[in-house]
């Protein structure tokens, strides 16, 4: 297989294209490094270090089976300081992406977000995102381009940006753990979330990738979930809250079984655990 991996040098995407080379795919990485860092490139995948929407416009011609299209202007937060620019990426990029899969009639699997569930008008970034669905949708309707579209649930593992107040809890938490200092707690902390370890989204990416399909949705998660309080214990150490955010749900469940019965992927790693190795880890 050839794919081509935007926003491939970021924290799924650097994951993913490891993963397809140590398969034995062909890769292309497009990456304007707006986020993703360098160090993660791998030496067997091609680059481009552009914004997608630019360069995608100027070279429309590809020898691709296969786009996992993962740029976006990511974060809920932030996008509320930013509509307009996260709106270009989200929903109008991936009309970008879409086009070109339909003149290089190859497949989009499309990263998709569990802040769907949440509503599409909580927030700019989950409205985007659900605009970049429905982009999807279109085009497998009127031009039978083959599409797909994978919900992430609240990822964790190797690579997970560290971004001030904006960076994923898991992530922070180790970092406020190595540090030594209490685990922040926004709001009351019975928010509850399914986390889902990268190494399972990337595989099921990949599952996915090797269907044919038109618009259909994939959950990528784990069907449980946790409090952030619940988190907190399970790290064993001291917290403190902070006030409430705009915008955000109080629950993300996946509902894997459709993804399950349709690709045969299942997640295979355990919060508890990954837990656990980091605490060892600090210690």
């Amino acid at each position: 297989m050839r794919a081509l991996v935007t926003g491939g040098c970021g924290f799924v995407g650097s994951n993913l294209v490891d993963k397809l080379v140590d398969l034995g795919h062909e890769v292309v990485v497009i990456d304007d490094l707006s986020s993703g860092k360098k160090e993660y490139c791998n030496p067997s995948a091609e680059y481009c270090f552009e914004d997608f929407k630019l360069f995608l416009r100027s070279s429309p011609k590809f020898d691709l089976d296969v786009i996992f299209h993962l740029a976006a202007q990511a974060r809920i937060q932030p996008s509320f300081g930013t509509p307009v620019h996260t709106i270009e990426n989200n929903a109008y990029g991936t009309a970008i992406i879409c086009e070109m899969a339909r003149r290089n009639n190859c497949k989009v699997v499309y990263a998709g977000s569990s802040t769907f569930y949440g509503g599409a008008h909580l927030n700019p970034y989950a409205f985007a995102k659900w605009q970049g669905e429905q982009t999807c949708k279109m085009y497998s309707s009127v031009y039978g381009t083959k599409t797909a579209i994978a919900r992430f649930f609240n990822v964790y593992g190797p690579r997970n940006p560290l971004i001030g107040a904006f960076t994923p809890i898991i992530a922070k938490f180790e970092q406020q753990l190595k540090n030594g200092e209490p685990l922040t707690v926004v709001g009351s902390g019975e928010q509850r979330r399914d986390f889902t370890h990268v190494e399972d989204i990337c595989e099921g990416l990949i599952a996915i990738s090797n269907g044919e399909w038109f618009g259909k949705e994939f959950d990528l998660g784990t069907g449980t979930n946790y409090s952030i309080n619940e988190i907190v214990e399970m790290f064993n150490t001291q917290k403190i809250h902070l006030p409430p955010r705009p915008g955000e749900a109080m629950k993300t469940l996946a509902g894997v079984s459709k993804t399950t019965e349709l690709t045969g992927w299942l997640p295979k790693n355990k919060l508890a655990d990954y837990i656990e190795g980091v605490i060892n880890e600090i210690k």
